[in-house]
């Protein structure tokens, strides 16, 4: 069986990263493991599998794990990957707008484990992890909340030193924090209207 090696990196964009699994299982290639940058892949049928990408950065440790169970016993295959490059050792990061227990992410939590890659045989049905309005709403938001918190520090910082670098990062922190903002306006409104 012979395989391939690809170093990427894509960061916060979650569909971008989703996208090109999936065309590399169309091509006949699934994913068997993650590192940093490394994709490596095993050859298969073509689209054989298919895949989506799901952001936990603001789950705890136990719930963090918890998922990855949950998705392993409904029968998928499932994959830690890094939304960023960092390569010390004794990080610590801080995220506000996680749930508690996940608000201070260090090496032994879910630092460098912000991301699931969640894979599946293909069915030819659709692939969903957030099926209902509400969890897609919640899902949304959880996107949401760092880029919003990102988007505060940087305007406060933009305005305090009348710095138009920082304003211009807070204008491209708006950009995310607005679609998803919309993505949950969209569910929330899915969710009236399919309750009438």
């Amino acid at each position: 069986m012979s395989g391939k090696k690809y170093y990427r990196f894509f960061g916060g964009l979650l569909t971008a990263q989703e996208n090109w699994l999936n065309k590399m299982s169309g091509k006949g290639y699934r994913l068997v493991r993650t590192g940093k940058l490394l994709y490596e892949f095993a050859e298969c049928e073509p689209d054989q599998v298919k895949y989506c990408v799901e952001f936990i950065g603001q789950k705890s440790k136990d719930n963090a794990q918890d998922y990855y169970n949950f998705l392993e016993d409904m029968g998928y295959k499932v994959f830690y990957k890094n939304i960023n490059l960092n390569y010390s050792v004794g990080k610590i990061r801080w995220r506000p707008w996680a749930e508690k227990g996940g608000r201070i992410a260090t090496n032994s939590t879910t630092f460098n484990q912000e991301l699931l890659v969640v894979e599946k045989e293909n069915d030819g049905k659709p692939f969903q992890l957030h099926t209902s309005y509400g969890d897609r709403e919640k899902y949304y938001s959880d996107l949401r909340n760092p880029w919003l918190i990102i988007l505060l520090m940087f305007t406060v910082f933009a305005v305090a030193n009348c710095s138009i670098i920082m304003g211009t990062l807070a204008l491209l922190s708006l950009f995310p924090a607005m679609i998803y903002q919309i993505q949950v306006m969209k569910c929330k409104h899915g969710a009236k209207t399919k309750e009438w």
